[in-house]
Protein backbone atom coordinates (compact mmCIF):
# COMPACT_ATOMS: atom_id res chain seq x y z
CA UNK A 1 0.00 0.00 0.00
CA UNK A 2 2.66 2.44 0.49
CA UNK A 3 4.31 1.62 -2.50
CA UNK A 4 1.13 2.10 -4.13
CA UNK A 5 1.07 5.78 -2.37
CA UNK A 6 4.36 6.63 -3.14
CA UNK A 7 3.46 5.98 -6.87
CA UNK A 8 0.10 8.25 -6.84
CA UNK A 9 2.94 11.33 -5.03
CA UNK A 10 5.27 11.02 -7.87
CA UNK A 11 2.35 10.44 -10.82
CA UNK A 12 0.73 13.56 -9.21
CA UNK A 13 4.54 15.86 -8.78
CA UNK A 14 4.50 15.04 -12.48
CA UNK A 15 1.23 15.70 -13.77
CA UNK A 16 1.42 19.18 -11.92
CA UNK A 17 4.82 19.90 -13.51
CA UNK A 18 2.78 19.49 -16.87
CA UNK A 19 0.65 21.83 -15.76
CA UNK A 20 3.13 24.25 -14.57
CA UNK A 21 4.58 23.68 -17.93
CA UNK A 22 1.06 24.61 -20.06
CA UNK A 23 1.03 27.95 -17.63
CA UNK A 24 4.30 28.83 -18.89
CA UNK A 25 3.07 28.01 -22.83
CA UNK A 26 -0.55 29.64 -21.91
CA UNK A 27 2.02 32.98 -20.67
CA UNK A 28 4.31 32.61 -23.80
CA UNK A 29 1.78 32.36 -26.64
CA UNK A 30 -0.44 35.00 -24.95
CA UNK A 31 2.19 37.88 -24.80
CA UNK A 32 3.19 37.08 -28.58
CA UNK A 33 1.97 38.91 -31.12
CA UNK A 34 0.59 37.79 -34.46
CA UNK A 35 2.54 37.90 -37.37
CA UNK A 36 3.30 41.02 -39.07
CA UNK A 37 5.12 39.15 -42.21
CA UNK A 38 1.65 37.45 -42.87
CA UNK A 39 0.09 39.87 -45.75
CA UNK A 40 -2.74 41.77 -44.32
CA UNK A 41 -2.23 40.21 -41.44
CA UNK A 42 -3.83 43.86 -39.20
CA UNK A 43 -7.45 43.40 -40.88
CA UNK A 44 -7.88 39.98 -39.14
CA UNK A 45 -5.90 40.62 -35.60
CA UNK A 46 -8.69 41.55 -33.88
CA UNK A 47 -10.86 38.73 -34.90
CA UNK A 48 -7.69 36.41 -34.62
CA UNK A 49 -6.56 36.97 -31.39
CA UNK A 50 -7.67 39.45 -29.51
CA UNK A 51 -10.27 37.17 -27.25
CA UNK A 52 -7.63 34.13 -27.23
CA UNK A 53 -4.71 36.20 -26.14
CA UNK A 54 -6.54 37.85 -23.49
CA UNK A 55 -7.92 34.44 -21.93
CA UNK A 56 -4.56 32.45 -22.12
CA UNK A 57 -2.54 36.37 -20.42
CA UNK A 58 -4.99 35.56 -17.58
CA UNK A 59 -5.01 31.95 -16.81
CA UNK A 60 -1.59 31.13 -18.28
CA UNK A 61 -0.14 33.11 -14.62
CA UNK A 62 -2.60 32.03 -12.59
CA UNK A 63 -1.94 28.07 -13.62
CA UNK A 64 1.48 28.58 -12.92
CA UNK A 65 0.70 30.06 -9.69
CA UNK A 66 -1.47 27.26 -8.48
CA UNK A 67 1.23 24.67 -9.77
CA UNK A 68 3.42 25.87 -7.89
CA UNK A 69 1.10 25.49 -4.89
CA UNK A 70 0.15 22.00 -5.63
CA UNK A 71 3.92 20.74 -6.34
CA UNK A 72 4.87 22.19 -2.60
CA UNK A 73 1.39 20.67 -1.32
CA UNK A 74 2.55 17.10 -3.02
CA UNK A 75 6.06 17.01 -2.07
CA UNK A 76 4.82 17.43 1.65
CA UNK A 77 2.39 15.77 1.40
CA UNK A 78 -0.12 18.39 3.00
CA UNK A 79 -3.55 17.21 2.41
CA UNK A 80 -5.43 20.18 3.25
CA UNK A 81 -2.95 21.72 1.03
CA UNK A 82 -3.95 19.17 -1.99
CA UNK A 83 -7.59 19.72 -1.48
CA UNK A 84 -7.10 23.62 -1.52
CA UNK A 85 -5.79 22.54 -4.87
CA UNK A 86 -7.99 20.90 -6.16
CA UNK A 87 -10.80 22.98 -5.66
CA UNK A 88 -8.77 26.05 -6.91
CA UNK A 89 -7.76 24.07 -10.22
CA UNK A 90 -11.47 22.84 -10.85
CA UNK A 91 -12.87 26.85 -10.58
CA UNK A 92 -9.82 27.54 -12.66
CA UNK A 93 -10.72 25.09 -15.34
CA UNK A 94 -14.49 26.00 -15.20
CA UNK A 95 -13.72 29.43 -15.55
CA UNK A 96 -11.51 28.99 -18.56
CA UNK A 97 -14.08 26.55 -20.53
CA UNK A 98 -16.67 28.98 -19.87
CA UNK A 99 -14.68 32.16 -21.19
CA UNK A 100 -12.81 30.38 -24.00
CA UNK A 101 -15.89 29.14 -25.44
CA UNK A 102 -16.17 31.63 -27.98
CA UNK A 103 -13.04 31.16 -29.43
CA UNK A 104 -14.31 27.54 -31.01
CA UNK A 105 -17.19 30.11 -32.80
CA UNK A 106 -14.72 32.36 -33.67
CA UNK A 107 -12.71 29.39 -35.45
CA UNK A 108 -16.45 27.88 -37.05
CA UNK A 109 -16.56 31.92 -38.04
CA UNK A 110 -13.22 32.25 -39.67
CA UNK A 111 -14.21 31.17 -43.26
CA UNK A 112 -16.84 33.32 -43.72
CA UNK A 113 -15.46 36.68 -42.29
CA UNK A 114 -12.44 35.91 -44.41
CA UNK A 115 -14.33 35.63 -47.76
CA UNK A 116 -16.30 38.72 -46.98
CA UNK A 117 -12.65 40.08 -46.54
CA UNK A 118 -11.20 39.18 -49.61
CA UNK A 119 -14.43 40.47 -51.27
CA UNK A 120 -14.31 43.82 -50.24
CA UNK A 121 -10.79 44.67 -50.96
CA UNK A 122 -11.07 42.97 -54.42
CA UNK A 123 -9.87 44.14 -57.26
CA UNK A 124 -6.34 43.91 -55.95
CA UNK A 125 -4.77 46.61 -57.82
CA UNK A 126 -7.00 49.27 -56.27
CA UNK A 127 -6.11 48.24 -52.45
CA UNK A 128 -3.55 50.00 -50.48
CA UNK A 129 -0.20 49.69 -51.70
CA UNK A 130 0.99 47.84 -48.82
CA UNK A 131 -1.31 45.35 -49.14
CA UNK A 132 -0.69 44.65 -52.60
CA UNK A 133 3.41 44.28 -51.40
CA UNK A 134 2.03 41.68 -48.98
CA UNK A 135 0.27 40.24 -51.50
CA UNK A 136 2.97 39.90 -54.20
CA UNK A 137 5.62 38.52 -51.71
CA UNK A 138 3.13 36.12 -50.62
CA UNK A 139 2.35 35.20 -54.64
CA UNK A 140 6.03 34.94 -55.08
CA UNK A 141 6.74 32.28 -52.33
CA UNK A 142 4.09 30.36 -53.13
CA UNK A 143 3.32 30.53 -56.72
CA UNK A 144 -0.50 31.32 -56.51
CA UNK A 145 -2.25 34.49 -58.19
CA UNK A 146 -4.86 36.53 -56.49
CA UNK A 147 -7.18 35.74 -53.03
CA UNK A 148 -10.01 33.88 -55.31
CA UNK A 149 -8.66 33.77 -58.41
CA UNK A 150 -6.41 35.79 -60.83
CA UNK A 151 -9.18 37.68 -61.62
CA UNK A 152 -9.27 39.52 -58.45
CA UNK A 153 -6.37 41.74 -60.71
CA UNK A 154 -8.82 42.20 -63.18
CA UNK A 155 -6.36 43.10 -66.20
CA UNK A 156 -3.78 44.28 -64.54
CA UNK A 157 -1.78 41.52 -63.06
CA UNK A 158 1.76 41.86 -61.18
CA UNK A 159 4.68 40.31 -62.10
CA UNK A 160 4.61 37.81 -59.14
CA UNK A 161 1.73 36.02 -61.09
CA UNK A 162 3.50 35.22 -63.91
CA UNK A 163 4.81 31.54 -64.53
CA UNK A 164 6.70 30.30 -67.07
CA UNK A 165 3.87 28.28 -69.44
CA UNK A 166 4.87 24.42 -69.81
CA UNK A 167 6.03 22.92 -72.84
CA UNK A 168 4.17 20.97 -75.53
CA UNK A 169 6.21 17.44 -74.34
CA UNK A 170 5.62 18.35 -70.77
CA UNK A 171 2.24 19.19 -70.70
CA UNK A 172 1.34 15.69 -70.77
CA UNK A 173 3.51 14.56 -68.22
CA UNK A 174 2.19 17.48 -66.19
CA UNK A 175 -1.28 16.13 -66.73
CA UNK A 176 -0.20 12.78 -65.84
CA UNK A 177 1.39 13.35 -62.83
CA UNK A 178 -1.46 16.18 -61.32
CA UNK A 179 -3.52 13.21 -62.00
CA UNK A 180 -1.62 11.51 -59.38
CA UNK A 181 -0.45 14.07 -57.15
CA UNK A 182 -3.38 16.52 -57.46
CA UNK A 183 -2.62 20.44 -58.73
CA UNK A 184 0.54 21.27 -58.97
CA UNK A 185 2.10 23.98 -56.69
CA UNK A 186 3.38 25.75 -60.07
CA UNK A 187 0.72 24.67 -62.16
CA UNK A 188 -0.45 27.62 -64.93
CA UNK A 189 -3.24 28.69 -67.00
CA UNK A 190 -3.37 31.03 -70.19
CA UNK A 191 -5.64 34.27 -69.28
CA UNK A 192 -8.52 34.61 -71.42
CA UNK A 193 -7.55 37.98 -72.51
CA UNK A 194 -8.24 38.20 -76.12
CA UNK A 195 -5.31 40.46 -76.42
CA UNK A 196 -2.10 39.91 -74.32
CA UNK A 197 -2.55 36.60 -73.39
CA UNK A 198 -0.27 35.73 -70.25
CA UNK A 199 0.38 32.45 -68.25
CA UNK A 200 -0.40 33.19 -65.30
CA UNK A 201 -0.48 31.02 -61.61
CA UNK A 202 -3.70 29.05 -61.76
CA UNK A 203 -3.77 28.60 -57.25
CA UNK A 204 -5.47 31.40 -55.50
CA UNK A 205 -3.39 32.39 -52.53
CA UNK A 206 -6.71 32.54 -50.65
CA UNK A 207 -6.58 29.11 -49.26
CA UNK A 208 -2.92 29.61 -47.98
CA UNK A 209 -4.21 33.12 -46.21
CA UNK A 210 -6.56 31.70 -44.77
CA UNK A 211 -4.32 28.53 -43.17
CA UNK A 212 -1.98 31.55 -42.32
CA UNK A 213 -4.45 33.41 -39.95
CA UNK A 214 -6.40 30.08 -38.24
CA UNK A 215 -3.42 29.01 -37.37
CA UNK A 216 -3.28 31.42 -33.87
CA UNK A 217 -6.75 30.69 -33.13
CA UNK A 218 -5.95 26.99 -33.98
CA UNK A 219 -2.91 27.25 -31.49
CA UNK A 220 -4.57 28.61 -28.56
CA UNK A 221 -7.67 25.85 -28.94
CA UNK A 222 -5.08 23.12 -28.53
CA UNK A 223 -3.20 24.91 -25.80
CA UNK A 224 -6.53 24.85 -23.96
CA UNK A 225 -8.28 21.37 -24.41
CA UNK A 226 -4.00 20.11 -23.39
CA UNK A 227 -4.68 22.21 -20.16
CA UNK A 228 -8.18 20.84 -19.79
CA UNK A 229 -6.57 17.30 -19.98
CA UNK A 230 -3.95 17.36 -17.65
CA UNK A 231 -5.81 19.66 -15.09
CA UNK A 232 -8.54 17.20 -14.78
CA UNK A 233 -5.72 14.15 -13.93
CA UNK A 234 -4.08 16.72 -11.47
CA UNK A 235 -7.25 17.27 -9.80
CA UNK A 236 -8.23 13.24 -9.59
CA UNK A 237 -4.26 12.45 -8.28
CA UNK A 238 -4.79 15.21 -5.67
CA UNK A 239 -8.15 14.55 -4.06
CA UNK A 240 -6.89 10.73 -4.13
CA UNK A 241 -3.74 12.10 -1.71
CA UNK A 242 -6.22 14.45 -0.06
CA UNK A 243 -8.96 11.68 0.88
CA UNK A 244 -6.29 9.43 1.30
CA UNK A 245 -7.86 8.68 5.49
CA UNK A 246 -10.96 7.89 3.52
CA UNK A 247 -10.46 5.29 1.11
CA UNK A 248 -7.00 3.44 3.01
CA UNK A 249 -7.82 0.74 5.24
CA UNK A 250 -5.97 0.93 7.97
CA UNK A 251 -3.85 -2.31 8.63
CA UNK A 252 -5.31 -4.63 11.72
CA UNK A 253 -4.59 -7.28 13.51
CA UNK A 254 -5.98 -9.98 15.16
CA UNK A 255 -6.00 -11.52 18.82
CA UNK A 256 -7.53 -14.54 20.24
CA UNK A 257 -8.52 -14.21 23.97
CA UNK A 258 -8.92 -16.87 26.33
CA UNK A 259 -12.71 -17.39 25.02
CA UNK A 260 -11.24 -18.22 21.50
CA UNK A 261 -12.85 -15.12 20.45
CA UNK A 262 -10.97 -13.33 17.30
CA UNK A 263 -10.52 -9.54 18.07
CA UNK A 264 -9.35 -6.87 15.61
CA UNK A 265 -7.54 -4.30 16.73
CA UNK A 266 -5.26 -1.35 14.45
CA UNK A 267 -1.93 -2.05 13.94
CA UNK A 268 0.42 0.59 16.02
CA UNK A 269 1.50 3.92 13.46
CA UNK A 270 5.18 3.45 12.64
CA UNK A 271 5.37 6.83 12.67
Amino acid sequence: MARCRSYLRGLDICVTVLLLVSGAVMIGVGFSTIDSSVPVAQLFEQLASGGGLLVLQVFGPLTVVLSVLGICAASWDHKPSLLVFSGLIFVEFVALMVVASPLVQVQAQMDSAVDEVFLNVTPLHRTELYIQQELNKLQTSNSCCGLRSFDDWDNHLPDSCFCTPPTPSASTATQQQGSQAGNSSSECVLTPQVTNKVWVHSKPCGPILKSHLSFPIKLRIGIISAFATIAMTAIVLSLLLGLEEYWKKPPVETTVDDFNRVKYEPKPSMT
